[in-house]
Formats: C-alpha cells, sequence, structure tokens
C-alpha cells in the first residue's frame, strides 16, 4: 500500500501538529449569571458547578477566570418575581441589578468582553420573549420595548448586545435605536437561528423564565427547518447584526455550517444549558469521561464552523 493514512496518526505529536481543528481559549464565550443582593451564591441543581452569583461574589468569579485566561463572557439575570410585569418595564429602569452588574464589571475588567441578554423573558411576567396580549406574542409590540432594553444596556457598558427573542426586525430596531443615541460602536450578537428546542430547560431553571402558559413555537425556529435559517441570517446581515448565532449547537452542527458556509460574519453557537447538563449526568454515572466528551464536544462545534462558542464547558476547559 503506497497509502496508509496511520502513518499521520501514529503519535500524538504527528496528530497535533495536522489536526484541522484547534480549540483555543480565545473560541469561548462563558456564561454566568447574576442575581440582585450581596454575598450569595445559589447552585443550580440542574446545571453542576453552575451558579447564581451576586454582584459582589461575581467579581471575584470573574477574577478567576480572567487569571485562567477566559476573556469573553455572558451575564445573564436572575429576576426576583416582583420586579417582572408585562412590559418588562424592570428591564430598562436606572436602578436595574443587571445594568448596575454591567456598569461595575465593566470598570473592574475593561479590557474583558461583556455580552448580554436582550429579550423580554427574565422581566416578563409572562415568560415569553415578547408582548403578550390575549394569549398571542405581538411581534411589533415587543420592538420598543427590546429596544428600550438594548440602549440601557448600551448605557451601562456593554460591549456586545445579544437579542435571543427571535422577533422579526428586532435587529434593524435595537441598531437604529442604537445608532441614534450614540451607540454605534457597540456591536450585535443575533441569534439568527434559535430553535424551539427542548434542550433550554435547566437554563429556565436558573432564571425561573418559563413560559407561564403556551411555548415558543410561534417564534422561535422549528427544529425540522435548516433552510429557514438562512433567511433569518439574510435579515440580521441586513438589518445590522455584527455576529450570527446557533442555538442550540450539539444537534444542530449543520446548521453552524451552512450559515458559515453562506455568510461572511462570523458566526457563534450557543453550546445550551441542556448539553451540559447531559454530559454530567452521564459522566457522574460513569457511563462517559466527563473531559475527553466536553472537548470532543466543543471541537464538534468549532469543525462545524463556529468561530465562538458560548458554553458552560469553557471555565473547566481552560482549567485543564
Amino acid at each position: 500500500m503506497l497509502q496508509r493514512p496511520r502513518r499521520n496518526r501514529k503519535s500524538e505529536a504527528i496528530r497535533n501538529m495536522i489536526a484541522e481543528t484547534q480549540l483555543h481559549k480565545n473560541d469561548l464565550i462563558y456564561p454566568l449569571f447574576v442575581v440582585d443582593g450581596k454575598n450569595f451564591k445559589s447552585p443550580i441543581e440542574s446545571m453542576p458547578n453552575c451558579f447564581r452569583w451576586s454582584l459582589d461574589l461575581l467579581l471575584h468569579e470573574l477574577d478567576e477566570c480572567c487569571n485562567l485566561g477566559l476573556q469573553h463572557f455572558v451575564l445573564f439575570p436572575a429576576v426576583d418575581d416582583h420586579l417582572k410585569d408585562k412590559i418588562a418595564s424592570y428591564s430598562y429602569k436606572e436602578d436595574n441589578f443587571y445594568l448596575k452588574a454591567i456598569r461595575s464589571i465593566k470598570e473592574r475588567f475593561p479590557t474583558i468582553t461583556i455580552m448580554s441578554d436582550v429579550a423580554m423573558d427574565p422581566y416578563s411576567s409572562d415568560g415569553h420573549d415578547g408582548f403578550v396580549e390575549d394569549g398571542q406574542i405581538l411581534n411589533d409590540k415587543t420592538l420598543p420595548i427590546l429596544a428600550k432594553m438594548a440602549t440601557a444596556q448600551a448605557q451601562a457598558g456593554i460591549d456586545i448586545i445579544g437579542p435571543s427573542d427571535m422577533m422579526d426586525g428586532r435587529i434593524r430596531k435595537i441598531r437604529e435605536e442604537l445608532d441614534q443615541g450614540g451607540y454605534q460602536n457597540t456591536s450585535i450578537m443575533s441569534y439568527t437561528a434559535k430553535y424551539a428546542s427542548s434542550f433550554y430547560g435547566p437554563f429556565r431553571d436558573a432564571l425561573d423564565s418559563a413560559p407561564k402558559a403556551g411555548d415558543k413555537k410561534t417564534y422561535q425556529m422549528d427544529p425540522r427547518n435548516k433552510r429557514e435559517a438562512l433567511i433569518e441570517a439574510e435579515l440580521d446581515e441586513l438589518e445590522g447584526a455584527d455576529f450570527l448565532m446557533v442555538k442550540p449547537a450539539l444537534s444542530y452542527l449543520d446548521v453552524i455550517q451552512t450559515l458559515s458556509e453562506n455568510s461572511n460574519l462570523p458566526v457563534s453557537a450557543y453550546n445550551v444549558s441542556g448539553e451540559y447538563a447531559m454530559v454530567h449526568a452521564a459522566a457522574e454515572k460513569g457511563w462517559l469521561d466527563y473531559e475527553n466528551t466536553y472537548i470532543e464536544i466543543l471541537t464538534s462545534i468549532k469543525r462545524a464552523g463556529a468561530n465562538m462558542i458560548l458554553s458552560y464547558f469553557a471555565k473547566d476547559f481552560v482549567k485543564r
């Protein structure tokens, strides 16, 4: 045999030398959960080693993460029910603890990247990403609320706005509002292809943000569709997005690859809470090797074409 592909696998050094996909800490964005209060660190039962942090302790966690080499973070608020209403008004109030956290983090760590979450569900008494009226999620009534939320986050100093709501036209509305407010340099990472997935359960536990009635299938994408993601991507590009995102990641590697091959914008992928929880559960049973499994998962997402990956495995990856 003149061709023996195994020659290129014969040692770890050679395998590393010719590896087509290289996973680096700079590829990772680490999700963190913030709550109001002080000296508070609450474990999330369905997400081992993940916590809800009060700002004072979150700053210490960020310091540790930065020392490990992580530089990119996405921040989610866990909001008490008494602060929620139908129009998510707390999301843009000046005394919002989430906005205060953004300001404090950027003051303490000016060089790191902080990405936000823009959707009504953390602040909505209905638990939906959009405005609910007579059981319907009203797209156009939602857009001004999202724009207010995004502008408030930009004022607080966020680096990247993350609209996760899947309302039509929200990227244009947010981009216009940001530009009019003087925040032309605030980036937008659009949740371009966010699917109506069963893998979000642990995340909703973390934020207590599940819908009070119905589901999210009228605005999040149908898992059976791929070409539809190209329509969403084209619209987001035209409306001013700087990054595109696919969520979840592991069951949608084909969608990640499709967007990366058809867009000139950077593509990110969200390795979501359910994907994270499954690996932990199997590893605790002794059915999988935890480290090798999550590295294989992250590598597959990068190999599919993701330029960056939002993942709860990020800290474990850099601690190896």
